[in-house]
């Protein structure tokens, strides 16, 4: 039962007792900690919706035919692929239903946009980084339990895998995770207690370990030894970002593949390394519940929700260099000339094989945990 009949039901059920109560920028942008809302209008950024935006009825401004805003928060990463697909579900959604949809976009750093939307930005629409940041805000009680079942694929609507960029010409001769544990090799990246990439960072390099035969015991050496290369954690991924690129600092920079390849489309010349262990980056949607029914726009955020899961979409992911959630993507003509930016990875981990982000946060992030320890442990 999809959440919108769900909602039906409770409508009707609740009538007889009370009221219802009712975003390197593209080019290794990393992740930005604003959280300003981006109005759409036609001519603004590529993201051209017909009409102007009226203020949506709490019943269903789809079944009444109105115009409909829908308010999308999201990670930075993702705002050139939104660029493109939103147009196109908005085309799409008018020739189908005959009502012009606008998009409101706000993208920044996914802790930032999760801690947002709990203190009140009025979200219909998460995409964020990591099942962490969504589970949070379905504790804070505005997401409905059950969200992953609600779309495909687990609602993973964009992947990618870590990257390890280099120096020009490679000179230290980085190849694999195991090389970043040299004495001589210092490594940027962010600190996992306040930023989401960092904590799938710090899971690629454990899952390195684990993957390659390693105990508890001797992945956590591994990655203590890694992390004392480090010579400063930053805040977040785009001060680690300035840190390499800007201040020159490192020899290594780990970051999101994705947003690699979408800096040599933009002209960059980047040398990166794609280790053969790698991390699915898992990035989840979901809608909102609480907002979008103090809204009124249910009907049309589940929608584009489940258009992000679409052949057509996934195509313009790929082509910005996510991977494609599906083989019959990757084998469109359209992505055949994308294929060789793909690395292929043969042991690839994923969130799950290690309890999931509850039991992720538990063991390595929490105060006192096993990031906290190897800190700790390590004498600057």
């Amino acid at each position: 039962m999809t959440k919108s009949r769900q909602t039906l039901l409770k409508i009707i059920g609740g009538v007889r007792v009370k009221s219802i109560k009712g975003f390197l920028s593209l080019a290794l942008v990393g992740v930005s900690l604003s959280v300003a809302i981006a109005s759409c209008s036609a001519g603004s950024n590529g993201n051209n919706t017909a009409g102007n935006s009226t203020t949506a009825s709490p019943v269903s401004a789809a079944n009444n035919k109105q115009d409909v805003e829908v308010t999308l928060v999201s990670f930075a990463v993702t705002k050139a692929a939104h660029d493109v697909i939103i147009p196109k579900f908005v085309e799409k959604w008018k020739q189908e239903h005959n009502q012009n949809v606008t998009f409101r976009q706000s993208y920044g750093g996914s802790g930032s946009q999760t801690r947002a939307v709990i203190d009140g930005l009025e979200a219909d629409v998460v995409h964020l980084a990591l099942g962490l940041d969504t589970q949070k805000i379905e504790k804070a009680g505005l997401i409905e339990p059950g969200w992953e079942k609600e779309v495909p694929n687990n609602a993973i609507a964009s992947k990618t895998v870590a990257a390890l960029i280099t120096r020009s010409g490679n000179p230290k001769n980085i190849k694999t995770w195991a090389d970043l544990e040299k004495g001589d090799i210092k490594v940027i990246t962010a600190d996992p207690k306040t930023s989401g990439i960092a904590r799938w960072n710090f899971l690629a390099l454990w899952n390195s370990a684990i993957k390659t035969g390693a105990g508890e015991e001797k992945a956590l050496d591994f990655v203590t030894k890694i992390y004392s290369n480090v010579p400063i954690l930053t805040k977040d991924a785009r001060e680690a970002t300035d840190a390499f690129v800007k201040q020159g600092q490192g020899d290594a920079l780990i970051n999101y593949e994705n947003e690699v390849i979408l800096a040599q489309q933009k002209g960059q010349k980047i040398d990166y390394v794609v280790p053969d262990v790698n991390i699915s980056i898992d990035n989840p949607i979901a809608v909102v519940d609480k907002n979008v029914d103090k809204h009124g726009t249910r009907e049309v955020a589940e929608a584009f929700v489940e258009y992000l899961f679409t052949p057509e979409a996934q195509q313009e992911f790929a082509k910005l260099g996510f991977r494609p959630l599906d083989e019959a993507v990757a084998q469109n003509k359209e992505l055949k000339a994308l294929a060789d930016k793909y690395t292929k990875v043969n042991n690839l981990g994923n969130v799950q094989d290690y309890g999931g982000w509850a039991q992720v946060q538990k063991k390595f992030f929490a105060d006192g945990a096993v990031f906290d320890q190897i800190q700790s442990n390590i004498k600057r």
